[in-house]
């Protein structure tokens, strides 16, 4: 009798344990993949922006504080395009890629949220929007801090960078590229572009 009690006991022991192993596993699968879940909607709000919506972001340069999107690189804007729509497609897109979304930008530094929004392109991809002008990047612009398509005049009209105000930075040309020594530049360009109405505010 005691030795099958013993048995007993030591056999509900071991399913005990058991059972609490799979208890631990099961909360820990269950955590990962809260976490892994979760993750999506914190790279949301990130610069790359590829599961959701992108951040819009500011940075300081040669010419004034001027928007970026994925990886810090120069947004533009393109003067040829009118009434809020993107007059530039196939191969002007391959030069100057639009900056697009799958969910709703977001601002982050000296941007503002209420200036963002996004218009459906011919191939039904979102383009983003900063008060009302169509955003892309620079081909050329291979890295944070790259200008080099800032005043560019190809296919047929300028090209310049954004301010946080939503205003075209006019000065510079398509030869300019930041550096970190051209800081203080930077307000002299921003104040003399801002008073001629076209710069950064």
């Amino acid at each position: 009798m005691t030795r099958r009690k013993k048995l007993s006991l030591r056999t509900g022991g071991v399913a005990a344990a058991l059972g609490v192993a799979l208890a631990v596993a099961a909360c820990g699968g269950s955590g990962g993949s809260h976490s892994s879940a979760a993750s999506p909607s914190q790279s949301s709000s990130a610069s790359t922006g590829s599961a959701s919506g992108i951040s819009i972001a500011t940075t300081k340069g040669p010419m004034g504080t001027y928007l970026t999107g994925a990886s810090g690189r120069a947004l533009y804007l393109w003067v040829a395009d009118k009434g809020g729509k993107s007059a530039c497609a196939g191969s002007c897109a391959g030069v100057w890629p639009p900056v697009t979304t799958k969910g709703t930008p977001s601002a982050s530094g000296g941007t503002v949220t209420s200036d963002l929004g996004t218009i459906t392109r011919s191939d039904g991809t979102k383009q983003v929007t900063y008060n009302g002008h169509p955003l892309y990047y620079y081909a050329a612009d291979t890295s944070a801090g790259q200008i080099t398509g800032q005043g560019s005049n190809s296919f047929g009209a300028k090209w310049w960078l954004v301010a946080p105000s939503g205003a075209q930075i006019t000065g510079g040309s398509s030869s300019a590229s930041s550096g970190g020594s051209s800081s203080a530049a930077s307000s002299g360009s921003s104040s003399s572009g801002s008073s001629s109405g076209g710069g950064w505010g």
